[in-house]
Formats: C-alpha cells, structure tokens, sequence
C-alpha cells in the first residue's frame, strides 16, 4: 500500500513539475498594429490560447502599421527579456531579420504570425493564404463588374508580407485572367483611413470611367469607401474590402461596400500561442498554418460561419 502511495505522489509531483514549467513559458507577441478590430481579436485568441495551456503572454504592437522602427525597438526589448519563445507580425519583412538572427543564437523560437517575414528562422507562419484570398477578391471584383473596364488597387504597405501578397495575388489574377479588365494604378496608403481617402479621390479624378477598388485592409478599405462616398460614386464604383470591422459590416449591409475578405483573426492569434508551446515542446511544426478565409457580402453575412468569424 505504501508503495502505491509513493508512485502515486510521484505521479503527482511529475504533473506539478509540468504545470509549473508551462506556467514559466513567457511569450512575447508583437503585432504590426493596435488601431484595427482586427488585432484586437488576434489579441483575443492568444489570450485564450494562453489560458487554455497555462501560459503568459504580452501582446502589444505600435499605434500604426506606418511605424516600422517602433516595431522594431518593441521586438528588441522583447527579445532583450530573453522569452521562452517570440510571436512576431512584421510590418517589414525584411528590417526585422537582424533580431531575428539574435533570437536563433539564444536559441529563442520564433513563431511568424499574420504576416511572415524574408528569412527561415521562423519556424512557422500562423496566417491567412494571402494570395489565395486576394485572388479571389479579384474573382469577384471581375464578376461585379461585368469582366471589363477600369479598376484600381489600395494597399496597406509594399513592406509587409500581407501588403505583398494581396497585392500580387490580386493583381495577378486580374492580369491573368481578365484581359478585357485594366488596373489602372496601385497606391499605398499605410493602412491610414484618411490618407487612403484622399488618395481614393485623387484616383476617381484621375480615372473618370473607373468601375471598381480594391482595399487591401480594414484601414485601406475604409478609406476606399469614404473617398467614393466623398466623390458621389456609391453605387457607381463596385467597392471590395478586406478583414472586417465595425464600419466595414456596416457598409456590406448597406450595400454601400460590395463585400470583402474576411480572415480568421481569433484563430491566428490561438494559433500562434499552441504552435510556439508546441516548439517549446520540440515538436515539429509545418512551415505554414493556414488559419483560412470567407467571402463575405449581404447575402450570407448572417450565416453563423460567417458571424464566427467577423470582428467588430
């Protein structure tokens, strides 16, 4: 009997070790930004993820997606607390890979999320299929239109993974698909809903026949629909967004945005927690998780699946 009273506080202890060592996992995720609903609900799975494994995190990004040093120095000071592992968004892909180079050498593990960056070390992506989702925002904008005319692209940024890619995978797909369709001009307008109107506006000046725009995110597809609202083109000017938001939800209801992409925000940022405890864990992680993404307009955004998964 005694000996069954010794395995069994042994067993007991083992799981408290456990517990504990998952307890002192501190991960540091740094996003590209704070102002959109979007990272907030990133902010929101992580933080259930955390709990659901017994884990600490931080989750804090700059007040824009403009501000690539202030990323910077925040993935500096993180790494500089020496974390158990780091979830990084980078708004340039490439201005971060030094630091990343110093979290290798401390042997810190690196978790890409939303937006991945030029180099191996991370050791997966949590994100979107950019470029599939934009493709197929370019489908639709192709099939609102009537296969022909003018169009224009507004992009967050020409830095950033997410910025490329729907982007290209936009734009892509235009070209090789819809030879009878035109894109007129792509700008960038940092994910900033002011400068994304006047440019929005600037581009309607430009390009009176202008049948359709394409906003690349919450903040450029917001500002795509105040510069047709601004301009007297509602209803005009086919008007495709993508991510979600209160503004956005409010317009496809409307009818005054046609629809947009919608990705899986809460999923991106549980994913991230489960995959850098899984590298904590030395278990083998795929070099990308796709967390997935929905069309979404006014004749399915009251379907549960969609209502899952839309942030505002």
């Amino acid at each position: 009997m005694k000996k069954r009273t010794v395995v069994l506080a042994f067993i007991l202890m083992l799981v408290a070790v456990g517990s504990l060592a998952a307890q002192q996992y501190y991960i540091p995720l740094i996003s590209k930004g704070f102002q959109h609903q979007f990272w907030q609900a990133v902010k929101q799975g992580a933080e259930q993820a955390a709990k659901d494994l017994g884990v600490t995190i931080t989750f804090e990004g700059p007040e824009t997606e403009a501000m690539v040093d202030k990323q910077i120095d925040m993935l500096a000071a993180a790494l500089a607390k020496n974390p158990s592992a780091i979830g990084f968004a980078a708004l340039d892909s490439k201005a971060a890979i030094p630091y990343l180079q110093q979290a290798k050498a401390k042997k810190i593990p690196v978790i890409a999320f939303d937006s991945g960056v030029d180099s191996d070390i991370p050791l997966t992506t949590c994100a979107t299929d950019n470029v599939a989702a934009a493709a197929y925002a370019a489908d639709k904008m192709a099939e609102l239109i009537g296969g022909s005319g003018e169009i224009a692209v507004v992009v967050h940024d020409q830095t950033s993974r997410t910025g490329i890619d729907r982007r290209d995978g936009f734009v892509n797909r235009i070209k090789s698909k819809y030879p009878k369709i035109t894109i007129v001009t792509v700008q960038y307008g940092g994910g900033d809903q002011l400068k994304s109107t006047d440019l929005t506006k600037a581009i309607i000046q430009s390009h009176p026949n202008l049948k359709g725009i394409f906003g690349a995110n919450e903040g450029s597809a917001i500002g795509v629909l105040n510069g047709v609202k601004e301009m007297g083109k509602v209803g005009k000017i086919v008007v495709i967004g993508y991510d979600s938001g209160a503004q956005q939800i409010a317009a496809i209801r409307s009818g005054e945005m046609a629809g947009a992409i919608t990705q899986n925000p809460v999923g991106i940022g549980y994913q991230v927690v489960v995959s850098a405890v899984k590298a904590l864990k030395g278990e083998k992680l795929p070099k990308f998780v796709d967390t997935g993404f929905y069309w979404y307009d006014k004749t399915n955004i009251n379907d549960p699946k969609i209502q899952a998964v839309l942030y505002q």
